[in-house]
């Protein structure tokens, strides 16, 4: 089990910025790890706790906790893996099936919900919001020791499997982050070249 994390500051503490030269390191090789290789041991009880508290560290303008995380485990787990089978035979698309080991071979996932407030803050920034929280999740998980994965697939938009999360008016899937202990070491992919990419402003 992984060592558990210092106690949350309270409102008002002074947070000073250092440097984290192991965080650089961390995020330089960071890789995804394939879903469909993620096996048990998953995080305990007191590592999910953990990884919640630090997926909440994401920016929120407005501190308005546009989000929320619905846990899959176990037979639980297996029950929507199962529910989700069947709707993916009535679909047209004969891939639905098969990309249901993403779902089937992870201990653990974890969906992130969009789920925006009535402010003034635009609903484009609460969704932003959501996405940083996944990648908190699974970079977190990661730096656990864990394998992870931030996916989508098509039970995060076909209309019968969101009816299986009950989703209020208006909430959104952001993400299932898969995890796991992972059962290869994940390859290195192509990477952008981050020199097209960039470009400086002038007036």
């Amino acid at each position: 089990m992984a060592d558990r994390l210092p106690p949350p500051p309270k409102m008002g503490d002074p947070l000073p910025i250092a440097a984290a030269p192991e965080v650089l390191r961390f995020l330089a090789r960071r890789r995804s790890a394939s879903a469909v290789t993620l096996r048990e041991p998953g995080p305990t009880a007191a590592e999910l706790e953990d990884l919640i508290q630090i997926a909440t560290r994401a920016p929120d303008h407005g501190k308005l906790s546009p989000w929320r995380f619905l846990v899959f485990q176990g037979e639980a787990k297996a029950a929507y893996a199962h529910a989700l089978e069947r709707i993916a035979a009535r679909q047209d698309d004969p891939t639905c099936l098969p990309k249901l080991v993403k779902v089937k071979a992870p201990p653990l996932c974890v969906a992130v919900i969009s789920s925006p407030k009535a402010a003034k803050i635009p609903e484009w920034e609460q969704r932003l919001s959501a996405g940083a929280v996944c990648v908190n999740l699974a970079y977190a998980a990661q730096a656990m020791g864990y394998g992870a994965n931030w996916i989508t697939d098509w039970y995060a938009y076909e209309p019968e499997a969101l009816a299986l999360l009950r989703l209020a008016p208006g909430e959104r899937v952001a993400g299932f982050v898969m995890i796991g202990t992972a059962g290869e070491a994940p390859l290195e992919r192509e990477r952008p070249d981050p020199a097209a990419l960039v470009s400086a402003w002038t007036p």
